[in-house]
């Protein structure tokens, strides 16, 4: 948020986010003791420790101290030490005090599964027809399946083994792309390749492609349970791609999406992060392997990275920024070329900034897409009527004005500020600035002398349209300005309405 105010068409001081982007300075600072190498083990060493303390002595785990046992957050613990050991973090078998945790912790869940599997058959005779496939059950068989070799199934399992194989081989297309990933692992990793390879092909003829945004799935939509998470689903099918289908093509493209959802939004939980972080240093290509400058040519200009008067590249992330006077850009400059030399994806973004009379401002068309209209509202013996108001429309001073502005967006987005600007004619009807909900959306509306300003914390996929009063109070002929919206995580990611005159007499 801090990044880039220059470009920016507010001053992070006059929106709401300040906190914010305070947090998210912390954030960067504290980086840095990710490098230090003694406070990493000693930080380590301490989160084992609490998470052994917390155990129940029967091996399960609670969600907090002194809450029951939770089989969920048993098995979610299950699945992170098994990412662990996959990174090479840690290895149970020569550390003692894990090894007793996660033996105490699977046979908690054995004991658990096999009692739930009796009791189904149980109370349900035909339970071999019936679907008993429950989402902690597919959670069960994914965490248990990361320790078969060290931790192998005892004998009086094979039968409800072979039952949840069969359950999962039959009742897989009716299962969300979370389960259908995570049945594609453990089946893989069970020995049933055969179902594991046809639900990889299912999921990659439903996948969407787009050369911008990558890979992904028109239903990945954020959702109350934990089952349908966005992040985590394309983060556990990233795992499935490359372990179960070796598609590496598809993994990079997976990748892609994943890495576009933190450029205009913020990764929500540690959970979501771990496990994005996991999908993207384990599978595919390394994305912090190399550490080329990307060739930039502009027109017969080579861009220096290390240009005096900019920011040089960061470590790591290769992020460095350059600019031009005024008098230094010739048209030729328009004409970008871009070679990257490493093979993971990389993102940039150019500037023009000019000036420019309002009223010959024309449309601009990105990810987001604004359309501008005013009416004349006017009151009938039926109610209230609004009539469009062209460039040949004359108002009179009283007449009420509606402003309606059609937004449009093609992806999820995070912190974004829509400025409306007013003609000096008109005056607003609601002055209290506060928070305000329309239309399925929620924001917050600022009122000053020029514009009306909307600060959207969280916009999701679709359209949406926003409305408000004006009252005509001077006479003449006046710009109307224009509407502008801007992603302040994504500067990139911004967007105009025309410019439009108004008369009143």
């Amino acid at each position: 948020l801090e990044k880039n105010e220059e470009l920016k068409s507010v001053l992070l001081q006059e929106s709401p986010w300040v906190r914010e982007a305070a947090s998210e300075t912390e954030r960067r600072q504290r980086i840095a003791l990710l490098f230090d190498l003694n406070k990493l083990a000693s930080e380590q060493s301490a989160a084992l420790k609490k998470l052994g303390d917390m155990q129940n002595s029967n091996g399960s785990w609670p969600w907090f101290p002194g809450m029951p046992d939770s089989r969920y957050i048993t098995q979610h613990i299950v699945t992170g030490l098994g990412h662990l050991t996959a990174l090479k973090v840690i290895d149970p078998l020569k550390d003692n005090a894990i090894l007793y945790k996660l033996s105490m912790a699977l046979q908690y869940l054995d004991t658990t599964m096999r009692a739930d599997f009796e009791k189904i058959k149980k109370q349900d005779k035909d339970y071999q027809k019936n679907n008993h496939l429950g989402y902690e059950d597919m959670q069960y068989l994914y965490a248990r399946s990361y320790f078969l070799t060290t931790h192998p199934l005892e004998k009086d399992m094979d039968e409800l083994l072979r039952y949840y194989k069969a359950q999962s081989a039959k009742y897989w297309n009716t299962q969300n792309n979370y389960m259908k990933g995570m049945m594609a692992l453990y089946l893989n990793r069970y020995g049933d390749q055969k179902t594991a390879l046809l639900i990889m092909r299912s999921l990659k003829e439903t996948a969407l492609h787009n050369e911008e945004t990558g890979m992904y799935w028109r239903d990945n939509q954020s959702s109350w349970y934990w089952f349908q998470a966005p992040i985590e689903t394309q983060a556990l099918l990233i795992e499935a791609f490359d372990e179960v289908s070796h598609d590496m093509q598809s993994v990079e493209e997976m990748k892609v999406w994943l890495l576009k959802q933190k450029q205009t939004q913020d990764w929500k939980t540690t959970r979501a992060t771990t496990e994005a972080i996991y999908a993207l240093l384990l599978r595919g290509t390394s994305l912090l392997a190399s550490d080329k400058q990307v060739d930039i040519t502009l027109g017969d200009e080579k861009v220096n990275p290390y240009k005096e008067g900019g920011i040089q590249p960061e470590a790591g992330t290769g992020y460095f920024k350059t600019s031009w006077d005024a008098s230094a850009i010739i048209p030729q400059m328009g004409k970008v070329t871009v070679t990257n030399p490493n093979p993971t994806v990389a993102w940039g973004a150019m500037y023009w900034q000019y000036f420019e009379q309002l009223d010959k401002i024309t449309p601009a068309q990105t990810p987001l897409s604004l359309s501008k209209k005013l009416f004349h509202e006017m009151d009938t013996p039926t109610g209230p009527v609004i009539e469009p108001i062209t460039e040949n429309a004359i108002l009179k001073v009283g007449d009420r004005v509606v402003v309606r502005i059609e937004l449009r967006s093609d992806r999820n987005m995070e912190y974004l500020h829509l400025k409306d600007m007013r003609a000096s004619a008109f005056e607003p009807v609601k002055v209290l600035s506060g928070y305000r909900y329309q239309g399925g959306l929620g924001y917050y509306e600022s009122t000053l002398d020029a514009s009306t300003n909307f600060f959207i914390s969280y916009l999701p996929k679709g359209t949406f349209v926003f409305e408000y009063k004006l009252t005509a109070t001077q006479k003449g002929e006046f710009s109307n300005g224009i509407t502008s919206i801007q992603c302040m995580y994504a500067p990139e990611f911004s967007s105009h309405s025309e410019g439009i005159r108004i008369r009143v007499q």
